[in-house]
Order: C-alpha cells, then sequence, then structure tokens
C-alpha cells in the first residue's frame, strides 16, 4: 500500500475519534425534562462568545433570557453539559444546603492533584484545589481575610491610593486643574501598587515608575489574551485530563520563577530578621506554623456585598500548607485581585460620571466622614459606617458583576427535585452553571434593572433582596474568599479620589458603554476616558 495512502488513512481515523470523542455526548440533555440550547461540534453551545461575536455579559443575558420560565436548562460549554440554573431557591440548595455534592469548580486548567511541579503554580492555588485539599486549604486561609486582619493590613492599601492621589493632585496642580486620563490604566496600576504591598512585601509607585520588572513579570503574566495562553486554555477545555497528566500551568515558567523568587527572599529576610508588616505574607507564614486561627470577632458593620464564611473556613486543619502552595496563593492574589478591583472601581466611576446627583451625594458622604475624622487618617471601621458608599458600591457590583457565571462541578450523582413536579438526575461529572448577570439584571428581582439605583440597597430595601439573586461573589462555602479585601479597596479608591477630585465626562467617553467581545475579563472595547476635576474646596 502507498505510503501517503496509509499516512492519509491514519489521519482520517484519528481526525474521526476525536470528532467521535469530542461529540459523543452532545445528546446528552434529550433523556433529560429540560430545555436545552443548539450544539456545534467543538464549540458546544457558546460559540458566539468563544468567536468573539458577542461580550460575555451579554451571552450570560441570551442565555438567561431563553426559557424565561424554566428553573433548570441545558447547554454546552465547548464539550462539558452545563446545568444553568436560573432558580434562586435551586441555586441556594445546591451551592448551600447540598453542597457537598458540589464542592469542586470545572477543572478548566487541570487537575491539581495530579500536577507534582513547584512551578505549577495556578494548580495549587485555593481557586484550583478540589475535595479535602481544597477544604484543608480554605479552612486554613480564611482566618486571614477576616475583618480584623482587614483593619490591621488597611493602611498598607491607603498608603498606596494616598501615593496615586498625591500624584494627580500635584499634576493637576501645574496645569489647569483638570486632566483626561483613561481610567482603568490609572486603577490598574493602582491595584498593582496594592497587590505588591498587601500580598509580595514590596513598595512600587507605579505611577513614576512603569517599568518596574514587578510590573513587566505581570503584565505577562496577566496577559490571558495572548496566543500560547488561549492554547491552553482550549486544550484544557477539551483535553483536561490529558494536558492535566502533563503537568502544564495556566502560569507561564517565567512568571512562576520570578514570583516565586520574591516570596521566598521576603520569607527569608522577615524569618531572619523578625519583621513584622500584618500583610499577607505575614498572615500565611502564621499559616504555615499553624498559629493563624479563627477567633470571635467583635461586631463590626460590613457590606451588603459582604460574603460570610461557612463552617467549611472555620474547621480546624492539621495538614500543614507547604511552601509551594504559600506561594501559590500569593499567585491568586495577584490574579483574582488586579483585574477585578480595578475594573469594578472603573465602573462604579463610570456610573458616578452618568448619575452626577448620586456622584453629588456621595461627595456630601465622604465630605462628613473626612470632617468627622478632624484631620485623622481615614480607618476601616469610619470605611465601614460609610451607607450610602456602601450602597453605590452594592449597586454597581449587581450591574457590573466581575464574574458574570460561576460554576459548580458535580461530583456525586444528585437528584435535583423543586418539589413540583421538576425531578431529574445532574450526573457525577457534568457542571452547573449560575447565570449571575440574567439574576442582577431580571425585572422580577429588581425592577429596571439598567437604571443605577443605590436606592436598592438602602437599610429597608435591603431586607426585601432574595439572597439567590444577588451574588456578586459567588455563594455557599465557595464563594470569593477575598470579599472584604475587594470592598475595603474598591471604597477606599472611590473615597480618596472623591475627596480631591470630580468626575466628568469628556468628548471621549463612551456612553453608553461597549465592552470588549468574547470570553475575557469586563472590560470597556475602547477605553473608560474622563475628565479628573481638582476641587476647588481642597
Amino acid at each position: 500500500m502507498d505510503v501517503n495512502i496509509l499516512l492519509c488513512a491514519v489521519v482520517v481515523i484519528v481526525l474521526t475519534y476525536l470528532y467521535h470523542l469530542l461529540t459523543k455526548n452532545n445528546d446528552y440533555f434529550h433523556n433529560k425534562p429540560i430545555p436545552s440550547l443548539a450544539v456545534k461540534p467543538l464549540l458546544g453551545s457558546s460559540g458566539s462568545l468563544l468567536l468573539k461575536q458577542v461580550t460575555f455579559p451579554d451571552f450570560i443575558m441570551s442565555v438567561y433570557n431563553k426559557f424565561p420560565n424554566v428553573k433548570v436548562l441545558g447547554m454546552f460549554d465547548t464539550t462539558v453539559p452545563m446545568f444553568v440554573i436560573r432558580d434562586p431557591e435551586l441555586i441556594k440548595r445546591i451551592t448551600v444546603k447540598d453542597f457537598d455534592h458540589f464542592v469542586d469548580h470545572r477543572p478548566l486548567f487541570g487537575y491539581s492533584e495530579e500536577i507534582d511541579s513547584p512551578h505549577a503554580l495556578f494548580g495549587k492555588s485555593l481557586f484550583s484545589m478540589n475535595g479535602q485539599r481544597w477544604r484543608d486549604m480554605r479552612a486554613t486561609l480564611s482566618p486571614a481575610f477576616t475583618g480584623s486582619k482587614m483593619r490591621q493590613m488597611f493602611y498598607l492599601m491607603t498608603n498606596c491610593i494616598e501615593a496615586m492621589v498625591e500624584f494627580y493632585e500635584n499634576d493637576l496642580r501645574k496645569t489647569t486643574g483638570s486632566k483626561d486620563v483613561e481610567l482603568k490604566d490609572i486603577l490598574s496600576r493602582l491595584a498593582m501598587d496594592v497587590i505588591a504591598s498587601c500580598a509580595y512585601g514590596l513598595k512600587l509607585d507605579s505611577f513614576k515608575d512603569q517599568n518596574s520588572e514587578f510590573i513587566r513579570q505581570a503584565r505577562k503574566m496577566l496577559a490571558f489574551d495572548k496566543l500560547g495562553t488561549v492554547i491552553k486554555i482550549f486544550a484544557f477545555r477539551w483535553f483536561p485530563k490529558i494536558v492535566g497528566s502533563l503537568g502544564l500551568d495556566l502560569i507561564d515558567r517565567e512568571q512562576a520563577v520570578y514570583f516565586s523568587a520574591i516570596i521566598k527572599d521576603t520569607v527569608k529576610t522577615r524569618e531572619s530578621k523578625g519583621i513584622v508588616r500584618h500583610d499577607m505574607i505575614d498572615l500565611l507564614l502564621q499559616a504555615r506554623k499553624g498559629t493563624l486561627k479563627h477567633h470571635q470577632e467583635t461586631e463590626l458593620l460590613e457590606g451588603f456585598a459582604t460574603v460570610q464564611e461557612s463552617d467549611v473556613g472555620k474547621a480546624e486543619v492539621s495538614t500543614p500548607m507547604t511552601e509551594t502552595e504559600m506561594i501559590a496563593q500569593c499567585f491568586l492574589f495577584l490574579l483574582g485581585g488586579f483585574d477585578t478591583v480595578s475594573a469594578s472601581a472603573t465602573f462604579l466611576i463610570y456610573e458616578l460620571i452618568r448619575n452626577t446627583e448620586i456622584q453629588q451625594t456621595l461627595y456630601e458622604e465622604v465630605q462628613q466622614t473626612h470632617k468627622a475624622l478632624g484631620g485623622s487618617p481615614l480607618t476601616y471601621d469610619a470605611l465601614q459606617k460609610m451607607k450610602y458608599l456602601d450602597m453605590v458600591v452594592s449597586e454597581s457590583l449587581r450591574i457590573w458583576p466581575q464574574a458574570p457565571a460561576i460554576d459548580r462541578l458535580c461530583v456525586h450523582d444528585y437528584t435535583l427535585d423543586d418539589g413540583e413536579g421538576l425531578r431529574f438526575t445532574i450526573d457525577k461529572g457534568t457542571s452547573v452553571w449560575i447565570p449571575v448577570q440574567g439574576l442582577h439584571h431580571d425585572p422580577k428581582y429588581f425592577p429596571n434593572p439598567e437604571r443605577f439605583d443605590p436606592e436598592r440597597f438602602n437599610d429597608e430595601n435591603r431586607t426585601k433582596i432574595n439572597l439567590g439573586t444577588y451574588l456578586p461573589f459567588g455563594i455557599g462555602p465557595r464563594n470569593c474568599i477575598g470579599s472584604r479585601f475587594a470592598l475595603m479597596e474598591i471604597k477606599a479608591i472611590v473615597y480618596y479620589l472623591l475627596l480631591k477630585f470630580s468626575f466628568n465626562r469628556n468628548e471621549k467617553t463612551q456612553i453608553p458603554l461597549k465592552l470588549k467581545k468574547g470570553f475575557t475579563n469586563l472590560m470597556a472595547e475602547k477605553g473608560t476616558h474622563i475628565t479628573l476635576k481638582l476641587r476647588v474646596d481642597n
């Protein structure tokens, strides 16, 4: 037989097998008593998103609104069957009451337990961990994110914010008192400074030095749209077990080595010199030694969006944290805290520009707090007492949730029964998707949902909100461990900026804002351009 013919035959057989492998479950939902979305080979039901034809929030809204009267529907995210849960009561049941069936995230980026490499850091992070290892790590880390620990870390964060405000205040005083800026760029640099200080023990000033090695390496690591990373993400989606078994990680080795060295050097210096800074490295060192424990917290005012720690996070842990796991958590703080906080603050300020009367009301509260402090620095407790600020932040997170959908992997066959005739099995190995964007914009739960209205979260109205419909930081034991840190940073940014500047639109300000298309972090397609104007009463 001709070699070329034989080679062609082998290629056809391999391609046929791969096609069968990737499409064999396409009729999965046909035996379930729920409607489902159409499926395309390789792309599943999410082709328009993966091909960058729609934005992530718009895709979630289209899925959510496809069958408006059902509680559950089916779809495929590439080759993975996903049960989209639209009903708030079922969401609470799955994520809280029956959490043991849905402990893990779906394995997007490999299987952490199978990767034995000191450089596979994303796979060793809390987000990627599964089962009992996740439970142990959650319980190990959760004492580091209590209100009392945030209070201790607050001054590190505000030092960074004050430096940023001083930079622009001095700049504007030299000119006409106003400056056109791209907001996301400013807040991204600030977020980098905050994470470097709070999670890596470094003092950066990315407003005066944008070319530091830390910033260069961080930007390379966070460039998720580069070709190599995109290929890895698709490989993990289509062949997660194979790719995971090869020891590949979402983070390139160069960045893994660089940031690991920073943490190791910082730890060595602190242990040898007895340095205590009350930052995340200090807390992780305590966790490694087993001295970081949950204690009864004094009563603290907390934002409405703050998620509470479950019993899982308060359990006693005997398994020690390894050095690689410690470094991996610092990676997670950079990955999880950089873009989400800067984007959340950006969208909030965008809404203040659109709603000048709300900006004025919020400024008046900022002024009242500033005067009450009598010249003393802003404190964590004073920030928590700002009710209108919390209302504005809560509403901004409703309209612009940074996670438009959240997922859970079914780890045991689960019988879903709504008590009203809907009953079927969610099979082990499939996933559930909770369409946060759809819930947040459903007029049944939030009337006139596109309107920016902080009064939804005043003392009277917030008691009427079904907690299964408001999920900016997730829900259940696997909620976002850093909600207090994120809210503290967003609020402090807005406080310090509003104290010195007003936010104004200019000819480049895009209203309504158009987002980048595709499966990407929320960001404006052409940037968020505004004018910062120095307040004359400062």
